[in-house]
């Protein structure tokens, strides 16, 4: 049996599954079924002994304990103490309640990595209020759903641990690569608020005025949760605890933050536990589904031809890893971010070592990219989130409000590729 059918049969099977609705995880798992039936001579007792080798791994034990520190902070609500804070701190610029909201993602982003827990949770804590005080609803819905996108990009992010543990690639160097980005992203994301209310201030109201008293006192309600980050960042930064040692920290950390602002409950405890679980148990389904389809796709040869393939195009090295750019920017229109980067992996990482990039370098720029697709229709997540828990607005209408921000985000992809430095220089500073 020749290459290209059996490509056609797991390929095609693969987009018809998709076609009919069938999620993507229970769709790699019928296909790899297949795969290990006709092409690889496998009986189907090898997905459990699969299963447990591919899951048995220590990095990806850091993954429901930073979801679970991220849901204690979202289900107790004393992340909206980050929200208040900022405001008052950036009270200054025009359109400071946008700026505050995309300052209290970047924070949350460092004690959480789910976009989606921020998406939810600023969309019910900041709206109303951005909405009461006159604020343009595409301008409060955009700058809510595209600041979201940072908890993927700043450390600890879930992706970033399923990359790195996907490609044996330190986890700890991939959050210190991710900082300078996360931050650079921030800056760019508020400067655009501000350039577009300077444009336009029927945007937003004018601006509120606080003493310096007040913001010295917010700046303290931050402190809290920015000792948290040092602390399990540090510790990771510092080589003294592993990234999974770290999130157990953290999860131990949010607990006791939320005692002491006495919002913990039992009821809020469950939630955090559920939540957790819920979303691991997704993230294994798919990493376990696509790791045994990979497996097929490089034993039929797939994966080296494809390889072969695009590095024999007549292309330079820059042109090649723009048509990868491209290709991600059209894919996370439909896949989420996990599922498009282990079904993508195994044919673009090969390209990326060929291509000479380091790995350390493309997992961040991916991430990058993956944040487009969660704002981009028909299947941006953030969007959906977004307008589940502010129902009056349509989708589209949350979309238009995103575009404006997609820009800066094309400008850090742009500034990565110009200089990796921006990538590469803190974890080679960390560890030399």
């Amino acid at each position: 049996m020749g290459l290209g059918f059996m490509s056609l049969i797991l390929l095609g099977g693969l987009v018809l599954l998709l076609a009919f609705g069938i999620e993507i995880a229970p769709a790699m798992g019928v296909m790899a079924a297949l795969g290990l039936l006709l092409f690889v001579h496998q009986p189907l007792d090898y997905f459990a002994r699969a299963a447990f080798e591919i899951m048995n791994s220590f990095t990806f034990t850091a993954i429901p304990l930073f979801v679970f520190m991220g849901a204690i902070y979202s289900h107790t609500g004393i992340i909206g103490s980050l929200f208040r804070g900022a405001e008052k701190i950036f009270g200054n610029l025009p359109g400071s309640l946008a700026s505050a909201v995309i300052v209290a993602n970047a924070i949350f982003g460092a004690i959480s990595g789910s976009s989606l827990a921020a998406v939810a949770t600023f969309g019910k804590i900041c709206f109303p209020e951005m909405e009461k005080t006159g604020y343009d609803a595409k301008l409060s819905l955009g700058a809510i759903a595209i600041s979201g996108t940072l908890s993927v990009l700043i450390p600890p992010s879930v992706i970033l641990i399923v990359y790195g543990g996907w490609q044996d690639v330190s986890v700890a160097r991939l959050f210190a690569g991710g900082v300078i980005p996360g931050i650079i992203l921030s800056l760019l994301l508020m400067l655009t608020v501000t350039i577009m209310v300077v444009r336009n201030p029927k945007l937003a109201p004018t601006r509120l005025k606080f003493s310096n008293k007040e913001r010295i006192r917010a700046f303290l309600d931050l402190l809290p949760f920015i000792g948290v980050i040092v602390l399990v960042l540090g510790t990771i930064f510092g080589g003294i605890m592993t990234p999974t040692e770290s999130s157990s920290l953290g999860a131990l950390l949010s607990i006791v933050l939320a005692l002491i602002y006495r919002r913990m409950s039992f009821r809020a405890l469950k939630d955090s536990m559920w939540t957790a679980v819920t979303i691991t148990s997704m993230i294994a389904f798919v990493l376990f589904t696509a790791r045994m389809l990979g497996q097929v796709f490089q034993y039929i040869g797939l994966t080296e031809a494809f390889s072969s393939f695009m590095i024999g195009l007549p292309l330079g090295k820059y042109t090649l890893f723009a048509v990868i750019c491209l290709m991600y920017i059209v894919l996370g229109c439909f896949f989420d971010a996990l599922s498009m980067l282990v079904l993508t992996l195994p044919f673009v990482a090969p390209i990326i070592k060929d291509l000479g990039f380091d790995l350390i370098w493309f997992g961040v720029t991916y991430v990058v990219l993956a944040e487009i697709g969660l704002v981009t229709p028909p299947y941006g997540l953030n969007l959906f989130v977004l307008k589940g828990v502010v129902p009056k607005y349509e989708i589209t209408t949350i979309f238009l409000g995103t575009l404006p921000f997609l820009i800066p985000t094309v400008i850090l992809i742009i500034l990565l590729v110009l200089f990796p430095e921006l990538a590469l220089w803190f974890p080679s500073v960390l560890y030399r």
